[in-house]
């Protein structure tokens, strides 16, 4: 049932954005990034650790470091939606500077 619940937020919230997106793309763009998911995640996080510090603290640093990678994928993704790129070109290009930001911000953290 717990996980069924999480679906659900989750898909909600994805659906909330999407159809403010509509009418209201910046706004959207803001909700896409808030701090929800994270938010969501601490929240199920402590209750499945019993409020571990450790495992707080682990992810909360993860979370603040992470919005590097995350500003780089939104960054690529502006320049080339700018350039008037087909929308799996930006993807393609917006994902693989995720992901090399990632593995960084992986090996970073060791």
């Amino acid at each position: 049932m717990h996980i069924f619940l999480k679906i659900i937020i989750s898909a909600a919230i994805i659906l909330i954005a999407t159809s403010i997106g509509r009418k209201y793309p910046s706004a959207a763009g803001l909700i896409g990034v808030m701090p929800l998911t994270g938010a969501m995640v601490l929240a199920w996080l402590y209750a499945e650790n019993k409020g571990d510090s450790r495992t707080m603290v682990n992810f909360s640093r993860g979370a603040l470091w992470g919005i590097v990678p995350s500003i780089l994928f939104f960054l690529v993704a502006f320049v080339c939606f700018k350039k008037n790129l087909p929308l799996p070109v930006v993807l393609g290009a917006s994902f693989g500077a995720w992901l090399g930001a990632a593995f960084i911000h992986q090996w970073a953290l060791r």
